[in-house]
Formats: C-alpha cells, structure tokens, sequence
C-alpha cells in the first residue's frame, strides 16, 4: 500500500490523482458538475454536488493499496451548516463579488494596515469573512442558524472522514486568521462578532486530519495554490510558480513571514510546516485568451488561433490589451476595472489582437513579480504550469516579460499532484514534504528569454503600467 491519491475540489469539477511514490501517474478521474450565477456578479455552488463528485473520482481511480489521500480545493468559499451539519444556503464562491460595501466595512472597523498586520492581507471581495458579514446582513435568518462554517475542500473532508478541520494555507484566505501566528485571529473574530466556535481547527497541511471508512489516512491539506506549487516543486525559497490558468497566479514561498504593508499581493501560510509564501493573483490569464477566442474565433483551434499572433514583433506595433475583464486583484485591487485594447491601428489584424492578449497577460504578471521583489523575493527562475502552459509562443513572452527562464514540470497535474505528496507525508510514505517534492517532481524542459525581445518588452511595459491610472498612496480610513 503505497500510492497516494490527490483530491482538487476546483471551481468546475472535482479532479482525483492517483500517483506513485516517485510521482508515476497510475490514474487519473475528473468529475464536472455546474456554477450557478443567480444574480450578476454573484457566483455559488451546491456543496452536495462537490461530494458526490468526489465519491465518483475517487471509485475512478481506486482505493485498493492506496496508503494515504490529499485534499486540496477553491479557497475562500464559504459553507455554512447548521448544528447537524447540514448545508444551510448554496455556497459562495471565491469569484463572487456582491462584498464590496463589506470589504469596505471591515477596512474602515480596523484601518487597511492594522488589518494587514492581523492577517497578513486586505478586505478582498473573494475572501470568505466578507461573506460572512453579507449573510448577517441580507439574509439574517441563514445566519442566525449558523454553527459552523466551513471551506470546500473542508466540506468534503467532512463527507469523506467526518471531522470540522482545515488546514493553515486554506484558512489563510479567510480574512478570519493570524498569518504571521499560524492561528485563528481573536481579535478579527472578535471585531466582526463572528463566534469562534464557527471556525474549524486549523492544522498544518501534512497533519493527519482523520481516516476514511478504510482506515486510509487523510492529510489537512492544502488550498489549489499552495498544494500547486508543492506540485511544480515550489516547497522552499528559489523558483516562483507561474501559473497560466483562467486566472494567473505569481507565487513565492518566503523564508520568513513577509507582507505587502497596503496589502496588494497576498500573504498566506504556505503548506509546508513553519512556511509561509506570498502571492499575486490576477483575474483573467487564459481567461482573457479563451474570451477572445469566443469573440472573434469561435470553434476555432486554439493552438491555430495563436499561430496567428507569431508573426507580429514585440509591443505589436503599439498595441496593448489591459487584462481587466473581471476587476483586477494585483496590483490594483479593484473590482471595477475593465478590460480594453488601446493602440488599434488600420495595420492591426486578429493575429495582432492575440498577441496584445498574450503580452497584456504577461504585463499583469510582471505587476506581481515587481510587488513580490518590493517584499524581498529575487528569484532566478519560475516554474510554470496552467493551460497556458502548453503554449510556446505565450511561454517565449511571458519569460522574456519576467526576463526569468520558465521551467515546466514532467507532470502537469497542479493541485492534486500536490495534494497527493500531502497525503503521503500524512501517512508516513514521505518524512517531510522536502522528500516528496526530491522524490517525485521532474523537470522537461525550460523556456528561456528571448535576447532580442527584453528592451521592446520594457518599453511595452512601461506603455501598459501608464494606461491604468496611477495607485496613490493607500492609507487607513
């Protein structure tokens, strides 16, 4: 009984990875299920259907000699059960926005920078303590009947070994938890009136969380970010993890506790005991390139859609997409910004409006890269995953943008890669995530820097930041 399983309860379906003990996949299952928007803005899910989901992967890939099980999942969801556990509403998602008016309630309670000193971030609409505070307001019969509050990948560990618990990199995108201290935050609690008996115990992600029915081992595990970068190899200081999916993620695990003072890139613990990392997250990566296909190319190959872009020089002769078509996040924490093209010359053809995506999406990482070395972070490479990922061209961009090679790993799995070494720590199979990741994370290969491509791309950045108005200075109400 030596292979693990990963379980990655995502935003459209749950993923389960069944891996050997020097990272073989044997097997792999995913089960879809659907994202409900009932009002615009607004974006829920039934966590019954995340359960059923996960029972079906996990029969797909088999419990016969398994020796221990991951979690990982969507952060900052909110699952609220009343005193039998039972789900009381549809659960609010980490890409709802209707927590505008309540981010801006908590900032003014405790002030932007002794927020951030509390937990290590800012009032996000995505955060789950937001929510929380939305309930109370607008549907105060739901709130009232409260006992616990859970995250997704929780509830279904819940279903899967019947313990309250998470884990220290999930409940770090709360809003409800002392970063720096590794524990729920008292005083956050307190000065939202939010009982404490709500939160569940909050566990270091390679602790055991509790068995299953077969006795099998049940790691804490980790949020999709935290366990994904453990599964590109990002387990200590030194490579970031780039990730190129719907959203785009920068990540560095930190030596020691660090945060941005005004909150615009995020500071969690990372899943590895005593860890921390920070991160910037930008709202539409592939996104922003799936949204144009669907404009201007529907039905059309990706990869061809894309080769159109090659033949345009960097900078696209003036050309610049800004990535904003859901808000943005990093660095500029607003959820009103918008998407736009500015530039568009009679030269300009589809191929030129595919670059300008490929390069606006690289710009917004470069935004994070540039806030995380403002905390201390120099790296000398990054380790890139997402669907984006299979792109060379984007991949050509994006390094000569970070001007850091882009290393890919020999497994592609993300989160549930990372999920799955979790559970093997948990169960003795590895002694520390250190060995999981030597034991099990393979290079392929590594894009680097175009030479000839650095200079335009500066001055292609220095074009894009002048876009977006100018950040003033960020400071308490």
């Amino acid at each position: 009984m030596t292979d693990l399983v990963g379980l990655d309860v995502g935003t459209t379906g749950v993923k389960a990875l069944r891996i050997s003990p020097d990272g073989e996949i044997v097997a792999r299952a995913e089960e879809g299920y659907r994202l409900s928007t009932p009002q615009p803005g607004w974006a829920e899910q039934d966590p019954e259907d995340w359960w059923r989901a996960a029972e079906a992967a996990l029969a797909a890939v088999g419990s016969d000699g398994v020796a221990g099980i991951g979690l990982s999942g969507q952060m900052h969801g909110l699952v609220a059960l009343d005193n039998a556990d039972r789900v009381l509403r549809p659960a609010i998602l980490w890409n709802d926005q209707r927590t505008g008016a309540e981010c801006a309630e908590i900032e003014a309670r405790f002030g932007l920078r002794e927020l951030v000193r509390l937990t290590g971030n800012r009032a996000l609409p995505g955060f789950t303590a937001p929510k929380l505070l939305w309930l109370r307001r607008h549907e105060p019969d739901v709130y009232a009947r409260i006992a616990r509050v859970l995250l997704p990948k929780d509830y279904v560990r819940l279903r899967l070994v019947g313990e309250h618990a998470t884990d220290v990199a999930d409940a770090s995108g709360t809003l409800l938890f002392d970063v720096r201290q590794r524990r729920w935050s008292g005083e956050v609690l307190e000065g939202l009136e939010i009982p404490a008996d709500w939160v569940p115990a909050a566990l270091e992600s390679t602790g055991l969380s509790g068995r299953t029915a077969d006795g099998v081992p049940v790691a804490a595990g980790a949020g999709d970010q935290a366990a994904g970068a453990l599964g590109v190899g990002v387990d200590r200081p030194g490579p970031l993890s780039v990730v190129l999916g719907t959203s785009g993620v920068v990540f560095a695990a930190l030596p020691a506790f660090a945060a941005d003072p005004d909150g615009r890139v995020h500071s969690f613990c990372h899943a590895v005991p005593d860890g921390w990392h920070a991160m910037g997250v930008m709202l539409s990566a592939a996104g922003s390139l799936g949204w144009l296909r669907e404009v201007v190319a529907p039905g059309e190959p990706a990869d061809e859609v894309v080769a159109e872009a090659e033949p345009w020089p960097p900078g696209v002769e003036g050309l610049t997409f800004l990535p904003y078509l859901a808000g943005e996040r990093t660095p500029h924490v607003d959820p009103a910004a918008r998407a736009a093209f500015a530039g568009l010359s009679l030269r300009h053809d589809r191929g030129a409006l595919v670059r300008a995506v490929l390069e606006g999406v690289a710009f917004g990482l470069r935004d994070s890269l540039e806030l995380l070395r403002g905390i201390g972070v120099e790296p000398e490479s990054a380790r890139v995953s997402g669907g984006g990922a299979r792109s060379e061209l984007w991949l050509r961009i994006v390094a000569s943008v970070l001007e850091l090679p882009l290393e890919r790993t020999a497994a592609e799995e993300g989160a549930a890669f990372g999920a799955a070494l979790l559970g093997g720590v948990a169960a003795g199979v590895f002694t520390d995530v250190q060995e999981a990741v030597a034991a099990t994370v393979r290079l392929r290969d590594t894009i680097e820097p175009e030479p000839e491509w650095i200079e335009p791309y500066a001055h292609a950045y220095r074009r894009f930041r002048s876009l977006y108005p100018a950040l003033r200075p960020l400071e308490d109400e």
